[in-house]
């Protein structure tokens, strides 16, 4: 089975991918866990996208679909896998497309942004430790301290609000209109994200379940 995960920043694509990996037994794969193992490799694609790297640059389309294509020839991909977060934009869809990338389903997380913010605005973590909460979700016994070590917690400067809402606007402009793409090919299923974890893997799991037949 090869299946996309999509969704905006926060949804909970990638833990949801890699629960659904472990029920499958087939890999979750990112694109930059894939970036970095074909730096360590030394592949010629990953020497390409090194160079950009080194100099501050994002990575062409072209450069990270070659780089999902040989990450995807390895063996453990051979019965199936699970992409998490890309491909970004119809470019790189289309890119997919035309190397033969194989993709059963694509499934959208849908989660409002006003729940995204929440969510994310909402995390602390401790820099100490690496423990983390949530003031609602998950809170620590004595606010802003960390359970585990003592230590202050804090926000991530990327768990701003207007760093989150700023990323939600790039999603919307520049992932979203995938929706469109796959629903064309009729490979789009959409999930509601707004539940608990186990809720939406619920639906992860049902949905996959009717892949192919």
């Amino acid at each position: 089975m090869k299946l996309v995960f999509f969704g905006p920043p926060g949804a909970g694509k990638g833990t949801q991918a890699a629960k659904l990996s472990e029920a499958l037994g087939i890999p979750a794969i990112s694109t930059g866990h894939i970036i970095r193992q074909a730096m360590e490799k030394g592949t010629e694609v990953g020497k390409i996208a090194e160079g950009y790297i080194k100099t501050g640059a994002l990575l062409p389309d072209d450069v990270v679909t070659a780089l999902v294509a040989e990450r995807l020839t390895e063996d453990e991909c051979q019965k199936g896998y699970i992409l998490d977060g890309f491909p970004r934009t119809v470019v790189q869809a289309q890119l997919m497309d035309e190397r033969g990338i194989g993709v059963d389903a694509v499934l959208d997380i849908e989660v409002l942004d006003d729940s995204i913010v929440r969510r994310m605005s909402g995390r602390r973590v401790c820099n100490h430790c690496g423990a983390a909460f949530h003031v609602e979700f998950n809170p620590p016994k004595v606010a802003d301290v960390c359970d585990t070590c003592g230590e202050a917690l804090s926000t991530r400067a990327d768990d701003a609000p207007e760093v989150v809402l700023k990323r939600l606007n790039i999603y919307h402009e520049q992932t979203e209109p995938l929706k469109a793409y796959y629903q064309q090919q009729g490979k789009l299923i959409v999930i509601d994200g707004e539940g608990a974890m186990e809720s939406v893997f619920q639906q992860v799991q049902a949905a996959v379940s009717k892949v192919g037949k």
